[in-house]
């Protein structure tokens, strides 16, 4: 690990935080949290919400979109997300 990060000119990285970087990585794509989970080998999502969600601020948003959709309230080409 020493040699890898001398290489690469970068400070001492240690597997924790190479580990943490794909998990965050993983979030801001927009992978979901239970793959994450899986991913990271968390035993559920709980752990995983907690250290990665916030990456995702589109996360909750997303979900529930999916989980209503427009609810026939809207048609889904007029529908404009605003971030």
């Amino acid at each position: 690990m020493r040699e890898t990060c001398a290489a690469a000119k970068v400070e001492h990285a240690g597997f924790h935080i190479l580990r943490h970087t794909y998990g965050s990585r993983l979030a801001m794509a927009g992978v979901p949290m239970a793959v994450i989970a899986e991913a990271l080998g968390h035993a559920g999502e709980r752990i995983t919400r907690k250290h990665y969600a916030h990456l995702a601020p589109s996360y909750v948003r997303d979900a529930v979109r999916a989980g209503l959709g427009s609810l026939g309230i809207f048609a889904e080409q007029k529908l404009k997300v605003v971030a």
